[in-house]
């Protein structure tokens, strides 16, 4: 639990604060920007919430960062949020929060369909969120993204008996399905499996109705610089091969991108997305 006797002394007076065991992962301000914000190798409370809508985000932040590090005084807020995830986010696609420190809080993703649940990395497999998977049809499947994201699909797997699929070139132990290559597979009519080289050797991405890009750490919106972004500072394979995997990308349509790390984002048509995605292979090249 985040002590008060250890909050930063930058927080805005009040009832929420941020300690000193922030790891700085971006959780907190990514979902609750009005109330958080990134004080440089830490996050803080930049003020407190005002009205409901933000004490609910800004409570959700709490139960979603992976270190514990949020503290608030209003312990009836923290338990409703708790109960709350994943929260519905865009049509059938919910955001998982209770993100693991092993992930450096990747966010994690629920794909609900009638062909089966999928469950797009791992979120903490938190007692709370699973139930309400279970309340949700369970899991018919864990795609994920690449080796850095994996945090308890061990726990999340013996739970729901769901088969996990990720690129063998990532290597981790205990899959159930491993893909080859550099090709996309077609897991169902309406998932697409995409490898895209560079961030690590085996990272992926997954296509949902051509319409919800799901990228690891592939791919992200950076609001400090107002379009999509890659970076080379978090690139641990080939800076090269994720430029390639980029420009790969807009050969499909899709309106969203779904990030496990950095802001996700929506365009208003699949053609502003892929002007979007051609802006930023530009920029990075």
């Amino acid at each position: 639990m985040a002590r008060r006797d250890h909050a930063y002394a930058g927080n805005a007076p009040g009832g929420l604060f941020v300690d000193e065991t922030c790891i700085d992962c971006g959780t907190c301000y990514t979902h609750a920007p009005d109330v958080f914000r990134d004080a440089g190798s830490h996050s803080i409370v930049a003020r407190q919430p005002a009205g409901e809508p933000e004490r609910a985000r800004a409570h959700e932040a709490l139960v979603a960062c992976p270190t514990a590090s949020i503290g608030s005084d209003d312990r009836e807020a923290a338990r409703g949020a708790a109960e709350r995830f994943p929260l519905s986010f865009a049509e059938e696609v919910f955001w998982c929060g209770y993100t693991a420190e092993e992930s450096f809080g990747a966010w994690s993703w629920l794909i609900s369909r009638a062909g089966g649940n999928v469950l797009v990395d791992s979120p903490r497999a938190a007692s709370p969120l699973l139930r309400r998977l279970e309340d949700l049809g369970g899991v018919s499947l864990m795609v994920l993204s690449h080796r850095d994201d994996v945090a308890d699909h061990e726990r999340i797997h013996a739970r729901f008996g769901c088969p996990r699929l990720m690129h063998q070139d990532d290597g981790v132990p205990g899959m159930e399905r491993l893909i080859s290559g550099p090709d996309p597979v077609a897991l169902a009519p309406d998932l697409l499996f995409i490898p895209t080289p560079g961030h690590t050797r085996g990272s992926s991405c997954l296509l949902y109705r051509e319409t919800f890009l799901f990228t690891g750490d592939h791919l992200w919106y950076e609001p400090a610089l107002g379009r999509l972004h890659a970076s080379r500072s978090v690139n641990w394979w080939r800076w090269d091969e994720q430029l390639r995997s980029l420009e790969r990308l807009l050969a499909y349509d899709f309106r969203w991108v779904l990030p496990g790390h950095g802001a996700p984002w929506g365009a208003p048509s699949a053609a502003a997305m892929r002007r979007a995605l051609e802006n930023t292979i530009s920029a990075l090249s």
